[in-house]
């Protein structure tokens, strides 16, 4: 065993640097350090700036109101003070306490005195909770400091580093004891240099804070919004039951299956912005692995695998997403490209066993994606009619029924509520089709460059890319033109595809003359923007040129030289992505509320409630987080609570015909039953709040509500299951059938 080789004075010191490492993550934990703001640091439109840093309010300046407030903070549930510094001649100076535009607190400031301080439990994640300061209108008003102190924490991330640092080791000493006979040197060094891509791939996120990019702010309120579902008991999540100020929004209409990992790290305490960087190095991670995988099942050659990974993992459109776009769907749908490539290969022409490649695949962007989804779907129509001879021919197309059947069945799950509320749910829709499409075209001269971030609109295949291009058509056109093998025709096709929809994203393509054709405009409405297909072409030419230098052998004597430039080129995407101008993580050293806090509990971004998928009428003017009734004379509100998705008021009403409209929005799914377990029938009121008719008997009265189960819901849950299961007792009972002849053979060699 190798582990006897390793002496005990070794694993001494090994244990004492382990725990020496863990003590100095423990010491740097800033989940209980305070927020910390001067009265200039706080968001003021009027005062002046006095010698110490305060913000003086005098009465000839300002009216009554909110003179000063600070960020809004996404903040974990628990105890926390709030300690202000000041000096105040009047007594009418006020300290509020807000969570999503409604008041939750307010406490009066003491001019007599120099320090306030009050406790405020949380008994729920805030969103966006905000301290304000409510000037009186009378008598000067100095802010000198304020501080938000958690008396739980702020956040866990300290103690996710731990947990992970030690898992590592564990791991780590798991292979050395037992795995490492069964692990070949090569296998162990693909395997590192697989997680250092992923790593370097995520080295720019290494930062006290995020990249804005442009859809950030919505995914980070899908992932906070996903761990409220699953505290509400929802598994799947189809309602946000915190989103739209506690009204309720849609969230089976983006997938979300992968968000599931952040989620459960929120329910943990860590820190909205570290879950959300997590689950973008697990993209990292899986596009590595994926095109690893998908490589090396049609070509042998180490130098092209490796290749295929580096040049797939840090491609230009993958960074764009990440940085500059925060389109998290589109980056986790990328990682599964590869393998619905190979997947059509294999299908095709290549081992026909390894159709399952197709069922992960379109699994994987489907459960990322949608769009991305029928970007697949179409990519594999365009390519099984291409070869639709090859496939009827070698009868290929029960591969493909399969395929089709085996994913139908996975994603039952999450296709059932999207459908049912997509065709049968009054829904905002047409609101995703404000693009003009053709506005978005990209400019030719940027394809060929790396990346640059400061400009929104920059969008580029990359020089690498382009080499692959230069490979293939090396390779295919000039090299093996009129006898390739089956896989080089493939590559070809791919090559072409690839090429076709590079010319579709630039200004070449006459799109604006299209889009006056009807069927053309409402699909490139639905598209949005040409530069998706940067996507699906990148990997196209990430497969002809990894498998073309390899087999070229035109190319055969530049091959090292290729080799080095290509991965040498994309290694330029990450030193081109900005970063911040500030080296240090602190601009104060005494003042932990900057780059730290700041970014950790998303001040600096905030979450955001698009207007798709929103019930018709549920504009933001129209959210109410109050019951209202139609009739205040006769109806009368004696309690009314909401947990989650679960709620229940208490009402007393005197006269027929009135009704109450509670502040959920009306999605179907939701059911009410009255004191006596009776249902209750809910109408879609104002702004598509639940509305009920009251009984005007004059007797107190109480609707429960609550969300499901629908029955086609769990039926699909079930279905998928059920699926899940059977595949895993397929594989399982396969590897023991292979495990038997090994074993009789070992026997008999004995």
């Amino acid at each position: 065993m190798l582990s006897k080789e390793i002496s005990l004075k070794s694993k001494i010191i090994y244990g004492v640097m382990v725990c020496l490492i863990v003590l100095l993550l423990w010491i740097g934990d800033e989940g209980r350090a305070p927020l910390i703001y001067m009265g200039s640091e706080l968001q003021h439109t009027v005062g002046m700036i006095d010698s110490e840093k305060g913000l003086l309010i005098q009465d000839n300046m300002a009216r009554a109101g909110v003179i000063a407030r600070t960020p809004q903070y996404v903040m974990n549930r628990g105890s926390y003070t709030v300690h202000m510094e000041y000096i105040a001649e009047e007594k009418d100076t006020v300290v509020e306490l807000w969570e999503q535009a409604s008041k939750i607190a307010a406490w009066q400031v003491d001019p007599w005195q120099k320090d306030f301080s009050a406790d405020f439990t949380l008994t729920k994640d805030a969103k966006q909770l905000q301290v304000r300061v409510n000037y009186g209108g009378s008598g000067d008003l100095t802010i000198q400091e304020m501080e938000i102190v958690p008396h739980t924490r702020f956040y866990t991330d300290t103690y996710f580093f731990i947990i992970l640092f030690l898992l590592m080791n564990g791991l780590g000493y798991l292979y050395l004891q037992r795995g490492a006979g069964r692990i070949t040197q090569e296998k162990l060094l693909d395997y590192g240099i697989i997680l250092g891509v992923a790593l370097l791939a995520a080295s720019p996120m290494m930062q006290t804070y995020l990249y804005n990019g442009d859809d950030l702010c919505y995914h980070l309120a899908r992932l906070e919004g996903l761990k409220d579902g699953i505290l509400d008991g929802q598994i799947p999540v189809n309602i946000q039951p915190e989103g739209l100020r506690g009204n309720g929004y849609l969230n089976a209409m983006y997938p979300y299956l992968f968000l599931y990992v952040g989620a459960f790290l929120r329910i943990c305490g860590v820190s909205l912005a570290l879950s959300y960087k997590v689950i973008v190095f697990l993209a990292n991670l899986g596009s590595a692995v994926c095109a690893y995988v998908a490589v090396k099942s049609m070509i042998s050659s180490r130098r092209s695998v490796l290749l295929g990974v580096v040049l797939y993992t840090l491609m230009p459109y993958r960074f764009t997403n990440i940085f500059s776009r925060g389109d998290l769907g589109e980056t986790l749908a990328l990682v599964f490209w590869p393998l619905v490539i190979a997947g059509l290969y294999h299908v095709i022409m290549g081992d026909r066993k390894k159709w399952y490649f197709l069922v992960i695949g379109f699994s994987g962007a489907l459960q990322s994606h949608i769009l991305s989804a029928a970007f697949v779907a179409v990519f594999c129509v365009i390519t099984a009619l291409m070869y639709c001879g090859r496939i009827l021919r070698e009868r290929r197309y029960v591969e493909i029924g399969k395929a089709v059947g085996l994913s139908a069945l996975l994603n039952a799950w999450y296709l059932a509520p999207f459908l049912y509320y997509y065709f049968g749910e009054t829904i905002a829709k047409d609101v995703l089709r404000w693009s003009g499409y053709f506005e978005q075209s990209i400019n030719p001269s940027n394809l060929t460059q790396t990346l640059s971030l400061y400009n929104k609109q920059y969008f580029s295949l990359g020089l690498a890319l382009f080499g692959c291009v230069g490979i293939g058509v090396v390779y295919l056109l000039y090299e093996r033109r009129g006898r390739m093998t089956k896989q080089e025709g493939f590559l070809m096709h791919l090559l072409v595809l690839g090429c076709v929809l590079t010319f579709m994203i630039t200004g070449y393509f006459p799109n604006r003359v299209l889009m006056e054709n009807g069927v053309f405009e409402n699909i490139a409405t639905i598209l949005q923007f040409p530069w998706r297909f940067l996507g699906p072409a990148s990997a196209c030419f990430v497969f002809v040129g990894a498998i073309g230098i390899s087999h070229s052998e035109i190319i055969k004597p530049y091959r090292n030289y290729l080799f080095t430039l290509l991965v040498g080129l994309n290694l330029l995407v990450i030193v081109s992505v900005p970063a911040d101008n500030n080296h240090m993580p602190y601009d104060n050293a005494q003042a932990v509320a900057s780059k730290g806090h700041e970014s950790k509990m998303i001040t600096n971004i905030g979450m955001f409630y698009p207007h798709e998928w929103r019930l018709d009428g549920a504009s933001d003017d129209r959210l109410s987080t109050s019951v209202m009734v139609s009739d205040m004379n006769h109806v009368t509100i004696r309690d009314y609570q909401k947990k989650g998705t679960k709620a229940a008021v208490a009402y007393t009403a005197t006269a027929q015909d009135c009704y109450i409209e509670l502040p959920i929005l009306s999605y179907h799914g939701y059911r009410a039953v009255d004191e006596k377990g009776d249902a209750v029938e809910i109408k879609r009121g104002g702004g598509a709040r639940m509305r009920f008719m009251v009984q005007g008997d004059g007797i107190e009265h109480i609707i429960y509500v609550r969300y499901g189960p629908v029955a086609g819901f769990v039926i699909a849950n079930l279905i998928s299951l059920l699926t899940i299961a059977g595949c895993i007792w397929y594989f399982v009972r396969r590897r023991r059938e292979q495990e038997v002849p090994v074993k009789e053979a070992d026997a008999q060699s004995e």
